[in-house]
């Protein structure tokens, strides 16, 4: 600073603060070697407060207003300076202004999952993130507390402090509520407000800080516990599992159907879908549901024999004797479908193996009635 600015600033006799910071609680007003002219106009605009500060002493506070500093409007100053029968030279103090509005749009957020026992659940981690506003409502208290002798005390000064206050209280209040993880989006607005009150009660007296607003914008569920929930979901609106089961063969084998360029190895999945789908859809054919073979059917082989069945000049299968039946019944297995199993010298037509030969029997056609 040059002499001119030092003399200058000597008798510059306006103190105000023009705050054109959106983040800023506290800002010391620059004056060289603190030194005041008497009778200076001391300018406090809304949302403000003015304190002066002699020899690390709190003084007077202004609120907002225009004042000429006089002994009159400075009686504490007055009393710690020692001013008995008023002063006519500069004086030395540190001049506060600290900022009473809202600063909003701050974050919060949980930097580690929180552990709780949830009711549904069990053992399950919690993330938790939201905004919240701050406003300074006790000019004293957050000089004295956290300010000291910053020039300029902002809200990213308080940031680690808030969070720290906020992951606890949240902590404390999931812990107590006893909700399941499901109701928690029910409310967001009611355990808000409760966070917030709690969040007050920690800071107003001690730090001179408010917290006006509060919101917890999501609470979230571990990714794993997220898709195991969507996957429970999904069971819930699909219902019965084996119609659902059932569309999907019927969409699988209609998109086959519609892949000729497939080849054999189309054909055989093709294939092999329908005989699951014919013995989900007509499992009375083939004793499937627990009674016996239908009129007329052949009795099955022993258990454990499977069948191959020759697509396009590719092996398909193995399949079982359930699955060649509603083959036969769906017909995907046709009597000159080319087949083998263990036992048979070559490969036959199915028609012509006798453990199938009954199943293409009974789906002959009744012939035609007598004439009336």
């Amino acid at each position: 600073m040059g002499l001119f600015d030092k003399l200058r600033a000597e008798f510059i006799d306006i103190i105000e603060w023009i705050d054109d910071s959106r983040h800023t609680l506290v800002w010391r007003f620059p004056r060289y070697q603190n030194e005041i002219k008497n009778g200076a106009q001391l300018i406090v605009r809304p949302g403000q407060v003015a304190v002066f500060v002699h020899k690390g002493q709190i003084a007077d506070v202004f609120d907002p207003g225009t004042y000429e500093l006089t002994t009159s409007n400075l009686p504490i100053l007055s009393t710690l300076a020692g001013w008995k029968h008023g002063f006519n030279s500069p004086f030395k103090a540190e001049v506060y202004f600290v900022s009473t509005k809202q600063v909003t749009d701050l974050k919060w957020g949980l930097p580690n999952p929180v552990m709780l026992r949830d009711p549904e659940f069990g053992p399950i981690r919690i993330r938790a993130f939201g905004t919240y506003a701050l406003k300074a409502i006790d000019p004293v208290a957050l000089l004295e507390e956290m300010v000291g002798t910053d020039s300029n005390f902002g809200t990213d000064e308080v940031t680690e402090l808030m969070r720290a206050i906020i992951t606890s209280s949240i902590a404390d209040l999931l812990g107590e509520s006893n909700l399941s993880a499901l109701d928690f989006a029910s409310k967001y607005r009611e355990m808000s407000e409760d966070l917030r009150k709690i969040v007050c009660e920690k800071i107003d007296d001690e730090y001179g800080l408010e917290c006006t607003q509060l919101f917890i914008v999501n609470i979230s569920l571990p990714e794993a516990v997220e898709k195991a929930l969507d996957t429970r979901s999904s069971m819930g609106l699909i219902g019965d599992m084996n119609t659902y089961q059932n569309y999907q063969m019927g969409q699988a084998m209609t998109m086959a159907a519609d892949n000729p360029s497939g080849g054999g190895a189309a054909e055989g999945m093709g294939l092999g879908m329908g005989f699951a789908m014919a013995s989900r859809m007509m499992p009375g054919m083939t004793g499937a549901a627990g009674g016996a073979p239908a009129p007329g059917a052949v009795p099955p082989p022993p258990p454990g024999s499977t069948w191959h069945v020759a697509v396009n000049g590719q092996t398909t299968g193995p399949y079982s004797m359930q699955q060649m039946a509603a083959g036969v019944a769906s017909g995907e297995v046709r009597p000159d479908s080319m087949v083998w199993t263990a036992g048979m010298d070559q490969w036959m037509a199915a028609s012509n193996v006798p453990q199938l030969a009954g199943y293409f029997a009974s789906n002959t056609p009744p012939p035609p009635p007598p004439p009336a």
